[in-house]
């Protein structure tokens, strides 16, 4: 039965990478021109958009690498290892990474949203790196419980 589950996880770990590799070949390129017709001023924006977006997709991959990795390691009864802490430790950092990427874009959002007088735009814009705080906390939560299970699993080990 853990191994249906964690198939399915890993499966779902799989298919959250296609919408992200779709927005960044189609949306990605769209958000880059209609930043550069609302700022004509800065040609450079576009550029800027595409690297701050595109490199963002960089840590998202390497964090669903590492999910893929600490479920295999769940597979294998490896879970309450220190390779399960390092994983969940490389999550937390590229939660972090993406926030940090998104709110740099930010301005762009009130920019979008004056023009088009539509303040909801900045909410919009505020998802992404919220929800990859609470993603790093989530992580950090999970790696020092997973850490004191690992330091209380080792003293009774060494008791017995």
């Amino acid at each position: 039965m853990g191994n249906v589950t964690t198939l399915f996880l890993k499966i779902a770990v799989l298919f959250l990478g296609i919408p992200v590799l779709a927005l960044c070949i189609f949306l990605v390129p769209e958000l880059a021109n209609l930043s550069v017709t609302l700022l004509p001023e800065f040609t450079v924006i576009k550029y800027f958009v595409f690297t701050v977006f595109d490199a963002s997709a960089i840590p998202f991959y390497f964090a669903l690498y590492q999910a893929f990795k600490l479920l295999r390691y769940i597979d294998k009864n490896k879970a309450f290892s220190d390779l399960s802490v390092k994983a969940l430790k490389k999550i937390k950092y590229c939660a972090i990474t993406i926030s940090i990427l998104h709110l740099l874009v930010l301005p762009l959002f009130y920019i979008f949203a004056e023009v088009d007088d539509a303040p909801g735009v900045i909410l919009a814009g505020l998802v992404v790196p919220f929800a990859s705080m609470v993603i790093s906390v989530f992580a950090a939560v999970l790696q020092k419980l997973l850490k004191e299970a690992i330091d209380i699993k080792s003293e009774n080990d060494l008791t017995v």
